[in-house]
């Protein structure tokens, strides 16, 4: 016994596109209430302390940091 059942693809196109806009949208795109970051922000920030480049350390390249959150 099958268990597919016939959809119409343009109306399942339009409802997969939206949940997944969306869900980009929540979680990447708007920022959080507690600090006004975005995620990406603030793996960058955590990236930075990790490698110790803190405000009162000396210039570096940020080759590393790039590494690290890419």
């Amino acid at each position: 016994m099958s268990n597919n059942a016939l959809v119409n693809i343009e109306e399942q196109m339009k409802v997969s596109y939206l949940d997944y806009a969306m869900s980009v949208i929540i979680g990447r795109a708007l920022p959080e209430a507690r600090d006004g970051m975005k995620p990406v922000q603030r793996r960058i920030l955590y990236a930075m302390y990790r490698e110790g480049l803190l405000p009162n350390k000396k210039y570096s390249k940020s080759a590393g940091v790039v590494g690290e959150v890419l």
